[in-house]
This record gives C-alpha cells, sequence and structure tokens, in this order.
C-alpha cells in the first residue's frame, strides 16, 4: 500500500466528525428557538416605537429571561462552526481546494456566532441593573437589534457563494445538484432587506418589519434544513470517493 495512502485522520474519525459537524446546525436551530423563544420572549421583537420607560419596563420583567436566554446563546452559537467549516470544505471539493469560493463562505460565516453572542451581551448588560437609566436601556437596546438585523447582507453573502458554488461545479458527480444552487441565491434575496432597518421605525423594513424580520426568520429554518439534507448527502458521496481511492491505491 502507498504510504501516502494512509496519512491523516482515520477515515471512520474523520467523517463522524463531518457529520458531527453538518447535524451541528441543527443545534443551531434549536438553541435559536429555546434562547429566542422560549426562555426570552424576543420572537417577535419589541417595536421601536417603544420609548424609553417601555423598553425599561419590558426588561425589568423580562430580566431573568434575557440573561438565561444569553447564556443559552453563548452555549449554542459557536458550534455555527464547525457548520461553517464543513460547508466550506465541501465547497472546496468543487473548487478542486480552498479557494475563494469556499474562503468566502468561511470568512462571512465567521460573523455569524459573534453576531448573535455580541449583540445578546448588550441586551443582557441593558437589562442586568434593574435601576439602570431608561434612557440608556433604550440605548443599549436600540443598538441590540440594529445590529442583530442589521448584518444580514453578509449573510446573503455567504450564503450566495454556496449557491454559485454549486451552480459552477463541473464534476462529473456534482456535491449538490443545480437547484440547490438556485435555491441559495433565492434565500440569499431573502435575507437581503436587512441592512434596510437603519432609516425605518416602522413598516415592513423596520427591526421587526415583514422583509426584514418575518419572513427572513421562517426563510432560515427553512434554509438550514436544507443545508443539513444536502451536506449529508455531500459528506456520503466524499466518504465514498475516498474509500475507492484508498482501495484502488492498496
Amino acid at each position: 500500500m502507498r504510504t501516502d495512502a494512509v496519512i491523516g485522520l482515520d477515515p471512520k474519525i474523520k467523517f463522524r466528525l463531518y457529520r458531527f459537524s453538518v447535524w451541528s446546525g441543527l443545534i443551531v436551530v434549536l438553541g435559536s428557538l429555546l434562547a429566542f423563544s422560549i426562555i426570552a420572549p424576543l420572537m417577535p421583537p419589541p417595536p421601536p416605537s417603544f420609548g424609553a420607560k417601555e423598553i425599561a419596563a419590558f426588561m425589568v420583567e423580562n430580566r431573568s429571561r434575557i440573561l438565561w436566554a444569553t447564556v443559552a446563546t453563548g452555549y449554542f452559537a459557536p458550534f455555527f462552526y464547525f457548520f461553517a467549516v464543513i460547508t466550506s470544505q465541501q465547497m472546496s471539493r468543487i473548487e478542486g481546494g480552498w479557494g475563494i469560493l469556499s474562503y468566502l463562505q468561511l470568512t462571512t460565516a465567521v460573523v455569524a456566532p459573534t453576531g448573535w453572542i455580541y449583540p445578546m451581551a448588550m441586551l443582557a448588560t441593558a437589562a442586568y441593573r434593574p435601576d439602570r437609566d431608561p434612557a440608556l436601556v433604550l440605548l443599549m437596546s436600540d443598538f441590540y437589534w440594529l445590529t442583530y438585523v442589521g448584518v444580514a447582507f453578509i449573510f446573503s453573502i455567504n450564503i450566495a457563494v454556496i449557491g454559485l458554488s454549486a451552480l459552477w461545479d463541473r464534476r462529473a458527480n456534482p456535491v449538490f445538484p443545480k437547484w440547490f444552487g438556485y435555491a441559495n441565491l433565492v434565500f440569499a434575496v431573502i435575507f437581503a432587506p436587512g441592512c434596510l432597518v437603519y432609516p425605518y421605525t416602522e413598516g415592513p423594513f423596520a427591526w421587526n418589519g415583514l422583509f426584514t424580520f418575518g419572513i427572513p426568520s421562517i426563510a432560515f429554518l427553512f434554509w438550514k434544513a436544507m443545508m443539513i439534507v444536502y451536506l449529508l448527502r455531500a459528506v456520503r458521496s466524499e466518504e465514498k470517493e475516498e474509500a475507492e481511492a484508498l482501495r484502488v491505491a492498496a
């Protein structure tokens, strides 16, 4: 057997790690639903029309829930890194090695966990001291929602490059189907309006609006489910390809 055929992780360990990385996407989804819907009442968000007294009252009333939701976010959000890396790794198969698309996906995906954890820490800061000046609480609440929703276009780039990699795949056995590429481009468009939250305090482009929060929140669940299914298939196809290569090398 060629010695280079056995260099690297044991295939059984490697592909178990790959599958765990894919399923980490489900951890992120369940963690998000737990933190923002069950632990803390943040979906839907309080409207931008709320003033300092209303936001301060919301924070005091839900103080413990917001603080524990922040704890939950700190635990589930880092699992997105596993998911991001396995996505880029599968894209690198399309590019014949790490290239601009797989690197773009990975670097833009790095924003996701920090885009949840740091704004959530700001919201926890607002709720941490019940006697804090309501004007400061309002300021920190605004910072949270404008940041949490407003960074969405980075996610659009992330999803778009996944779609382009699927469409430009020249392999005899493509890593992803072509329709998967088009679907990702559609999802990229759906998430793009998030940047429009800054000028609006009401309507479909406010931080609780239909196009910036409502539709993207639902779309995220469908996108994640699609990604998990087809990443698992991609990992399975790589496992078969590697097994065949090792058999030939033996």
